[in-house]
């Protein structure tokens, strides 16, 4: 391909480098950017008067959406199903005024008898404050100066006469004004967003495709938008609502226990005041600390009060809220916080209150308005960057130290040779590419250095359990460079968790010379590594070097960066190679089954699960293998291939010998019952199923011919298929019956929201097939990039 002027070719990483640009569009951008958000703010400044009714009124239609829409789902009208919910709140609310109105009452008239107490104590301590202290002289200097200029002014200065003014006479009228203006604002306000909640409740589908129409573009991502950020609002007041009640509760029964008068009143008050964030607990507990105080002669009561208060906050913080709120509302603690000043700013307490919701609704258009995706950077919780991309930052920054820190995390949370295989094989990989576009001197030698310190360190925090002895059987050889030499001493660490001792060979030229100083004599494999886009060259020559030297060594191709497209052209024996691998999971495996390590576990046949025979006999007692339910299940699977777009997809159901396929979506070769029930069937021990029903998890083979647990497995060559994906099938009682499987002749991924929803539709089948309702099962794992399986980890 011919390059253009601007770029030049790098052929040690294989990559073109960018045309330089002045970054023009860019910030043209940026001030447009500028321009349109102060028109927004200043739009909402202005036009608060209205705004704030209509945000107040949308928040409070998503609280009250839930139960309209259940009415009308049992055969209510809408009308009629609004005007009941409202009435409802309003009866509560009422109920809740009058109650709380009679204890306000009550307090009032008590006050009076509270004098004395509060007299005496304020006596008590303004006498224990009274005395000589640090600035009573200074005080009294200043007191004395202070009359001698206010004597010296009155000599010198002659009184003036007083002028008094008489204000005109007030009509009844323009005082019955004054008194009502100021309560009839609230009024009118209430009444404007009694009215708002009412019609969007009364037609919220209309505004729903107005909101649709006014996003536009894709109906998709349009959809899923709303959908985003009503579930989120509506979880967080939810959540708000309980954590206030769990708040609000047992202050009212703490109140009563120490004795503090309008114990329900305070305890309301505590739960309402909580839904305005940072100010409104500190607010709420003023009152009940000060009636304490004005009740009880003695300052008891009071420390009951203020220990309560601590107690529940300490309770609620740190273990109510983070157990409900969760992640229900996707904001990170910065910008909450900065969230609330900003609303605050704009709309004064209402803001604040509004604050959580209205950014939520921010972060929900970053995710899914491309133009507006740096909101979901700066207000959303998940981490902006991930673990490879720290790693090379800190490494790039010179700060070793942390770069081991991070790793030391991923490694705790997984094990070693996950991080290196998701983790540190990508760091390699940015590395590699930054090479010769962006990295100067000073950056290539700092990464260096830092690898070096952050391998060895993990070398020495995390030795393998039983070190392996001997001559070392595999010889790993950086290719060309030393990022690649890198890699190698990462697979050597990796290998000695499986038992095999490998050794770490620096990069060189490749000429005759280097490769006699190798000494490869006691070695059975070579592993080249290679981090170059197009190594094709340098490898084959570089494995000719070695078949010359020492003829019966095998070697396998690690080309950890080569795409996807240019890897189906490569063919092994094409480049004098054994195998090609292209992680450092795929290597582990390849080379444990070249040296035929019996450490590293078989996966071809999975264990029977604990339960096996009580799963049988729920197998069978739903009566599925007799062929009945095939239209159905066809159906479901046929469902399944539609719905993530596979050629084909398969309910599988496994008994103590056999795999029966009892549903699938498209006619499939294969060996057929000879019963009358035409179902395929093969020996359990070579059904990929079963490692489904033997872990109870899902199984996802992102590319079969880059497992080696799987690229010679029978139901993959029957099928020649290269993506398998496979779901537990269970009863409500928890026993696997066989697995719903995705199948693809091509390599894919799955991410966790497909697998969840794969994990639902194999619910459907089980409820199909059992005839009761039953959830989708609980998938453990996790989305690795690049890994062989989900659910069922590499063997360490």
């Amino acid at each position: 391909m011919p390059q253009s002027p601007e770029t030049s070719h790098d052929p040690r990483t294989g990559l073109d480098r960018p045309p330089s640009g002045n970054g023009g569009p860019d910030l043209l951008h940026f001030a447009a950017g500028l321009l349109i958000a102060a028109l927004l703010i200043t739009g909402l400044y202005v036009g608060r008067d209205v705004l704030i009714p209509l945000a107040v009124a949308v928040l409070i239609s998503f609280a009250l959406s839930p139960l309209v829409s259940w009415l009308v789902r049992i055969g209510v009208q809408r009308v009629i199903a609004v005007i009941m919910v409202l009435l409802t709140v309003f009866l509560l609310l009422g109920g809740l005024g009058v109650l709380l109105g009679s204890q306000l009452r009550g307090l009032a008239q008590e006050l009076p008898t509270y004098q004395e107490t509060i007299r005496e104590k304020v006596s008590n301590l303004s006498q224990q404050m009274r005395g000589p202290g640090i600035l009573d002289g200074a005080m009294r200097t200043v007191d004395t100066l202070q009359k001698e200029v206010d004597q010296a002014v009155e000599n010198e200065e002659e009184p003036l006469p007083k002028v008094q003014v008489v204000p005109p006479p007030v009509s009844p009228f323009e005082t019955a004004v004054a008194w009502l203006a100021p309560a009839l604002e609230p009024l009118a306000t209430a009444g404007i967003v009694i009215v708002f909640v009412f019609l969007i409740l009364l037609d919220n589908s209309d505004l729903r495709d107005r909101l649709l129409r006014i996003l536009g573009g894709n109906l998709h991502r349009a959809t899923d938008a709303l959908e985003e950020a009503g579930s989120r609002i509506s979880r967080y007041l939810l959540m708000q609502l309980l954590v206030n009640v769990s708040y609000g509760i047992p202050m009212a029964l703490g109140l009563w226990l120490i004795g503090v008068p309008g114990w329900i009143l305070w305890g309301s008050l505590a739960a309402v005041m909580r839904f305005i964030p940072y100010v409104g607990p500190m607010l709420s507990a003023i009152f009940p600390l000060s009636l304490a105080f004005a009740v009880d002669p003695s300052w008891e009561m009071v420390l009951w009060t203020l220990a309560l208060i601590l107690l529940l906050e300490l309770i609620s913080n740190n273990i109510i809220e983070p157990l409900l709120y969760g992640t229900s509302t996707g904001l990170s603690a910065l910008s909450l916080i900065a969230a609330a000043t900003f609303w605050t700013a704009l709309w004064g307490p209402v803001g604040l209150i509004l604050s959580t919701p209205l950014t939520v609704c921010l972060l929900v258009l970053g995710r899914n308005l491309p133009q507006l995706s740096f909101l979901e950077t700066i207000l959303g919780s998940a981490p902006a960057l991930d673990p490879p991309t720290r790693i090379y930052q800190r490494l790039l920054a010179d700060d070793a130290d942390e770069a081991i820190a991070i790793s030391s995390a991923e490694i705790e949370a997984t094990s070693v040779t996950e991080f290196y295989n998701d983790t540190g094989i990508e760091v390699l990989r940015r590395v590699s590419q930054d090479f010769s576009l962006y990295a100067r001197a000073e950056h290539r030698l700092r990464v260096a250095n830092g690898m070096d310190l952050m391998l060895d360190d993990l070398r020495e925090d995390y030795p393998p359990p039983a070190p392996p002895s001997g001559q070392p059987l595999v010889a790993a050889v950086g290719g060309r460079w030393e990022i690649d030499a890198v890699a190698c001493e990462m697979l050597a660490h990796a290998l000695a968790f499986d038992g095999i001792l490998a050794e770490q060979r620096p990069a060189g030229v490749v000429t005759s010379r280097y490769v006699e100083k190798l000494n490869l004599d006691s070695v059975e494999i070579i592993l080249l590594s290679y981090f170059s886009a197009d190594p094709a060259g340098t490898a084959r020559n570089f494995c000719r070097r070695l078949r010359h030297r020492w003829p019966g060594v095998r070697i396998v191709l690690a080309l950890w960066n080569v795409p996807p497209t240019v890897l189906e052209d490569l063919k092994a024996e094409d480049l004098g190679a054994d195998e090609i691998v292209t992680s450092m999971t795929e290597a582990r495996l390849r080379i444990a089954r070249m040296l035929d390590k019996g450490e590293v576990p078989e996966i071809r046949t999975a264990q029977a699960p604990e339960d096996d025979s009580e799963r049988v006999t729920a197998l069978r007692e739903t009566m599925v293998l007799q062929g009945h339910m095939r239209e159905e299940l066809d159906a479901l699977a046929k469902r399944a291939a539609d719905v993530f777009d596979v050629p084909f997809a398969v309910i599988s159901a496994i008994d103590e010998e056999q795999e029966y396929i009892v549903g699938q979506s498209m006619e499939l070769p294969g060996r057929r019952t000879g019963d009358g029930t035409d179902m395929i069937t093969m020996p359990r021990s070579d059904a990929i199923c079963d490692h489904v029903v033997s872990a109870g998890e899902a199984l996802v083979v992102p590319d079969t011919d880059r497992d080696p647990r799987f690229s010679d497995h029978p139901a993959i060559r029957l099928w020649n298929t290269r993506f398998y994906a496979g779901v537990p099938v269970q009863t409500p009682d928890g026993h696997v019956l066989g697995a719903l499987c995705l199948l693809d002749t091509s390599p894919r991924k799955l991410t966790e929201d497909e697998i969840e929803l794969l994990g639902e539709l194999a619910a459907d089948v089980a409820s199909a097939i059992t005839g009761e309702e039953t959830e989708a099962p609980e998938l453990r794992g996790r989305a690795e990039n690049g890994s062989m399986t989900l659910g069922q980890r590499v063997p360490d």
